[in-house]
């Protein structure tokens, strides 16, 4: 059992965090080029956020949702 976790811990830091490792890393060297790519994700994921919510407007507005109320019986 105890295999297994370090099986785990090997995959989180040998592999899944090498992208956090380099921004580190990065920011450490030159502070301007890791707040680009910062900024980069975080714009990334704002375009991603107003999609989203302008496709949950459209179909609001076509009245594709079950807006039917169903509640508990003593509510």
């Amino acid at each position: 059992m105890k295999d297994f976790f370090y099986a785990i811990q090997e995959l989180f830091e040998g592999f899944l965090f090498i992208p956090f490792k380099a921004l580190a890393k990065l920011e450490l060297e030159n502070w301007w080029a890791a707040n680009i790519v910062s900024w980069i994700l975080a714009i990334i994921g704002l375009g991603f956020f107003i999609y989203w919510m302008l496709q949950l407007r459209k179909f609001d507005k076509n009245n594709e949702e079950d807006k039917s109320i169903t509640s508990h019986s003593y509510l």
